[in-house]
């Protein structure tokens, strides 16, 4: 009898439970080995997950909307149909599968996204007739008519993303393949709102009295926060003129520049002169990053949050810095995202001063050393250096730094030379 469990993977570094999204496959249909079998939403994004084995699905055991610890089993993949009702009477008696194989795989499942594990597995996107797509991309090659099997992935790893699939339907041909270009796309503009509101959906589906339960992104977040509890921090304000910044975003917004795009643009640059605000505390020491990787926080639909990259940052220009943030947005509030693609990040912006935020104290992230709580920009009235008063938009950022490398000295250091670079320079983001 050659009888498989299904496992709960593990879809990220911090992930303990996972909930079943949807099964996409049917007790009794036949599966492929590499084939996508269920969605699963992880503390980060929702991932399609492939069976390492080929036979029939004979019993769910975790249905869709529950949820399991990581390691354990989901379902039972039978290699013939002749098994599937003795895979049925395993689960009803409550044994273990990996028991009636002779060489159980210690895992029998994969997220399509290109995990670390997978990675060690595979360089291209396919391996042995399995295709490592999105689920998105695999929904537009339906739409577009596109043969998913002619495209070479542009997402680590070789993963074919969106992207992909769109910038063939507007060519209108089938291509030969080419060599992927770097990891997070940057060429495809994609039409999506700047951080806004967080959706209320939460708050009206709530009944007074009632106790809902929290999402699996808050649960993540809940550990996140607790996370930091005993890391010893200290606070650092600052007041920033933003008359020149706003006066170039006014002249280049219309090219798609986006102002959380040149907020990370200018952070990133200083961190080029302020490397230890850059760095992290580790048990040896401290962690001085080879890339500058700026993440910013954005507010979830479901009520989570999530902290999308912007990778190299510094070295990034404007406008494909800009294109890269509107496509990272859509794809985390779709649950899209890569793990590289929200989990690298060196230093945090967190910026509320689209709701009229004057100033706020961010809680720093488990495994960086700042995070930069940015306020709304708002006319005030100075004192100008030829002894008269004039009116000036001026906003107020709070760092907050890991006390165990920065100290006050290093992150108002900092500071000061942001606020020279939006004051005084601020055109010097587009070059």
């Amino acid at each position: 009898m050659s009888i498989h469990e299904v496992f709960m993977p593990a879809l990220s570094s911090t992930m303990t439970e996972g909930k079943i999204v949807s099964w996409v496959k049917s007790p009794g249909d036949k599966v492929e080995k590499g084939e996508t079998v269920v969605v699963v939403e992880s503390d980060k994004a929702d991932m399609d997950v492939e069976t390492f084995y080929e036979g029939f699905l004979a019993h769910i055991i975790v249905e869709a909307g529950e949820t399991a610890p990581v390691g354990s089993a989901i379902a039972f993949i039978a290699e013939t149909e002749a098994e599937i009702e003795q895979a049925k009477s395993l689960a009803n008696s409550g044994g273990a599968a990996a028991t009636t194989t002779s060489s159980p795989e210690p895992v029998a499942a994969t997220a399509s996204v290109a995990t670390p594990a997978l990675a060690s597995q595979n360089g291209s996107n396919h391996k042995e007739g399995r295709l490592v797509a999105s689920p998105r991309a695999r929904k537009l090659a339906k739409e577009f008519k596109v043969d998913l099997t002619t495209l070479q992935g542009s997402g680590p790893h070789g993963r074919i993303v969106a992207e992909d699939v769109e910038a063939l339907s507007n060519k209108g041909k089938q291509p030969t393949p080419v060599a992927p270009p770097a990891p997070v796309p940057t060429s495809t503009p994609v039409a999506s709102p700047a951080p806004r509101t967080p959706a209320s959906a939460p708050v009206a589906a709530a009944v007074p009295g009632q106790t809902v339960p929290l999402t699996t992104f808050q649960n993540a977040v809940v550990r996140n926060m607790v996370a930091t509890i005993s890391v010893p921090v200290f606070r650092v304000g600052y007041t920033i003129t933003t008359d020149g910044l706003d006066k170039l975003y006014k002249q280049i917004k219309s090219k798609g520049v986006t102002m959380t795009a040149l907020l990370a643009k200018a952070v990133a640059v200083t961190l080029q002169k302020h490397p230890l605000l850059n760095a992290s505390y580790s048990d040896q020491g401290i962690v001085y990053h080879s890339d500058i990787n700026i993440s910013v926080a954005v507010a979830m639909d479901d009520g989570g949050l999530i902290t999308p990259v912007l990778q190299n940052a510094d070295a990034v220009d404007i406008y494909s810095l800009s294109r890269t943030w509107k496509s990272l947005v859509e794809r985390a509030r779709t649950k899209q995202l890569q793990p590289q693609e929200y989990n690298s990040g060196t230093f945090t912006l967190s910026n509320l001063g689209m709701f009229g935020v004057d100033k706020f104290d961010a809680i720093l992230p488990p495994g960086q050393g700042s995070i930069l709580a940015i306020g709304a920009s708002r006319p005030q009235v100075v004192a100008t250096p030829d002894g008269l008063f004039g009116l000036r938009q001026q906003m107020q950022v709070n760092i907050t730094s890991d006390h165990r490398i920065i100290y006050g000295a290093h992150a108002a250091a900092f500071l000061q030379d942001l606020a020279k670079l939006i004051e005084t320079n601020p055109q010097s983001l587009t070059m």
